[in-house]
């Protein structure tokens, strides 16, 4: 059985899979590897997080770090609602001075 299947391969078959192996380096060049970096700069981030950061966790709340605990990796943000405990991994992005400032016309 298996000596048919490798008899049927030949130079033709190798030639029509080539376009399935370029979408899969496009897929990877194109989708995968960004992906990828963002994560290692978002994770880059979440553990350089310091009090009095402004971010904005995963969810879309938007708030000030008030607190950080090391122990149960766990963060507190000071919204406009007071004050809630997250987990440190839901802190997406930092709120830079550029976006956080208001437009002076």
């Amino acid at each position: 059985m298996f000596t048919t299947i490798f008899l049927q391969f030949d130079s033709g078959s190798l030639a029509s899979m080539l376009p399935f192996a370029a979408m899969i380096l496009v897929l990877y060049f194109f989708m995968i590897r960004p992906q990828m970096k963002r994560q290692k700069k978002e994770k880059a981030f979440q553990s350089e997080i310091k009090t009095g950061t402004k971010v904005v966790t995963s969810s879309g709340i938007h708030g000030k770090i008030t607190e950080v605990n090391a122990s149960d990796n766990t963060i507190t943000i000071e919204t406009g609602a007071g004050k809630i405990k997250f987990e440190s991994s839901v802190i997406s992005m930092e709120l830079s001075q550029r976006y956080a400032a208001p437009v002076k016309k």
